[in-house]
């Protein structure tokens, strides 16, 4: 059985962990609030931007660029992951589902050919595996701004003109609520629109003319489904980190709990020893 002293230092680390738990807990907390904020801030201007497009597209020629699709021998893949760590397995989760995505897209013949990474666990992740990610937006989770997923969003586009890629699809995470995080796999290109967005709801004035109106208008609508995204799977990874963090401090209280007990029989078990020494000498 330990010492008093080796089980006194243990309840001390114990409570020093507790602590930053705690305090980590808290900052997720914080941060989840905010991110769930600016998604609420930007739904009904998501939901509104959806519906114009839509009305556009119902009276638009047969092809419409990035909408129409085309038959996919290449594809480019966002994976969204974490910078940090000690949020469940919401990094792990994402790298799997990655994996076995990639493992399907080739037994189906197509061929991967770009990946981004906007995160540093999945960066080290996907290079691990071989890919040579295009460029790093871990940046993009640290500061996350419209103008950032603009040049990301850009650059995919690009791909797309040039016919480097024939779609592009996202890995991401979804906050359904604080405590459940669904992983999604949604594609980014060629667009798909919402299917809530109302029908005939096109009797607009159009000025200076519909078909500039809509070239300005799609790249709105491809950036803004980039950027929901990114926000989306920031929420996710601070509601997974609140739930980690609460876990690790349960634990730490119910181990705390072990301890004390274990110090409380120890201390018993010393002065019991102590007292029938006692007692022994004075009967010699």
């Amino acid at each position: 059985m330990a010492n008093l002293k080796e089980v006194r230092t243990r309840i001390e680390s114990v409570n020093s962990t507790k602590q930053i738990t705690s305090a980590m807990k808290m900052v997720a907390s914080s941060k989840l609030h905010h991110a769930q904020q600016r998604i609420e801030q930007m739904r009904p201007y998501e939901r509104q931007i959806a519906r114009i497009f839509r009305a556009f597209v119902s009276d638009a020629a047969e092809y419409v660029p990035y909408v129409t699709p085309r038959p996919v021998t290449r594809v480019a893949l966002v994976l969204f992951t974490s910078n940090s760590s000690l949020c469940g397995g919401f990094n792990n989760n994402a790298i799997k589902s990655f994996s076995a995505k990639v493992s399907e897209l080739r037994a189906q013949g197509v061929e991967i050919a770009q990946v981004y990474a906007v995160g540093r666990k999945g960066l080290d992740a996907v290079r691990r595996m071989g890919f040579t990610p295009d460029d790093s937006y871990c940046t993009l989770l640290d500061h996350p701004n419209y103008g950032g997923v603009k040049q990301l969003a850009e650059r995919i586009m690009a791909s797309y003109d040039a016919k480097e890629i024939d779609a592009c699809h996202l890995i991401y995470h979804h906050a359904q609520s604080s405590a459940h995080q669904v992983l999604r796999y949604e594609q980014f290109l060629p667009l798909s629109l919402p299917t809530d967005a109302a029908e005939g709801d096109n009797f607009y004035i159009v000025e200076p003319s519909s078909d500039v109106v809509f070239e300005r208008l799609l790249p709105k609508v491809i950036n803004l489904s980039l950027f929901a995204a990114l926000l989306d799977s920031l929420a996710s990874e601070h509601a997974a980190r609140v739930v980690a963090m609460q876990v690790a401090t349960d634990n730490a209280d119910e181990l705390l709990r072990t301890l004390q007990l274990q110090y409380n029989k120890t201390r018993q078990s010393a002065i019991t020893a102590e007292l029938l020494d006692i007692v022994g000498g004075s009967m010699q």
